[in-house]
């Protein structure tokens, strides 16, 4: 549950009259802002009236759990006992409302029963509207990202399967007569093109490698930029051994693929046309 409340500024108490005030936490970014320390006696109010306040000692200082959600919204929280925000945002003509509940949240034991559930639930208590509090892969605004992402990757990886064709196209051209030379010595097409395949995926491997090696060098570096950027913790950018194979196991077939095409219309020719006899 989310309870807009409203500070007011520290006053310095005697530890003895502090100690006797129930304890808070308060967010980093509230206590940077509002420059709160822990001893610190604050006032919280439920409207900006101040009709219904209570003053508190600051127990602590936490960081928020990162949100990928809210990471640009300032995290301005305080952190209360069940009972003393009860007292804090119970209204008084309503003796009922410290023994209401907006919302209760329900884990069940089978997660397919949920829409069994909801619809139970619903029939036996008009007005209770059920839902379910995960999201469903059709309206998780990260599955739109991750489509984003493998467009992208998608893109990378067919440019960078023409850049590689394109140079293993010159390196074959410039060995035309030592390939040539081979031909005659009694090199088999079949020899030679194991050889350029494995030569492709050398260089396709090694190319994975400088890629991943420059994205965990700079992986530091753009965290604490955004991180900077937008006061929170949550890690940005990630590269995982799973993500550094992958790229490696996707490299190999695809320099395989481009080495062979490159060279496959040179060795098709006659032996005399390559060395231009």
């Amino acid at each position: 549950m989310i309870v807009v409340i409203w500070l007011a500024p520290a006053r310095a108490q005697a530890p003895a009259a502090a100690a006797t005030h129930p304890s808070i936490l308060v967010s980093r970014q509230l206590a940077e802002r509002a420059h709160l320390a822990v001893g610190d006696v604050v006032t919280l109010g439920s409207d900006p009236q101040g009709s219904r306040r209570a003053e508190f000692r600051i127990a602590g200082i936490y960081e928020p759990t990162p949100d990928p959600m809210r990471f640009t919204a300032s995290r301005i929280e305080a952190r209360l006992h069940l009972p003393d925000l009860i007292d804090l945002v119970a209204d008084r003509a309503d003796p009922a409302s410290r023994e209401a509940a907006s919302a209760i949240n329900v884990r069940l034991t089978d997660a397919g029963d949920a829409a069994a559930f909801s619809f139970d639930a619903m029939a036996r208590a008009p007005g209770v509207i059920v839902r379910p509090a995960s999201r469903s892969r059709d309206d998780d605004p990260f599955a739109v990202l991750d489509r984003f992402h493998i467009a992208i990757s998608a893109v990378t990886m067919i440019g960078g399967t023409a850049f590689l064709l394109a140079l293993m196209v010159i390196r074959a051209e410039e060995r035309r007569e030592t390939v040539g030379i081979l031909r005659l010595v009694g090199i088999s097409r079949r020899t030679l093109l194991a050889s350029v395949a494995v030569e492709g995926v050398l260089i396709a491997a090694l190319g994975a490698v400088f890629g991943i090696g420059i994205a965990v060098a700079s992986e530091g570096l753009v965290n604490r930029i955004f991180q900077a950027r937008y006061d929170t913790a949550l890690v940005f950018v990630r590269v995982t051994p799973s993500i550094a194979l992958r790229s490696i196991v996707i490299a190999a077939p695809l320099g395989i693929i481009a080495g062979i095409a490159a060279s496959w219309t040179l060795l098709r020719r006659d032996i005399l046309s390559i060395i231009r006899r």
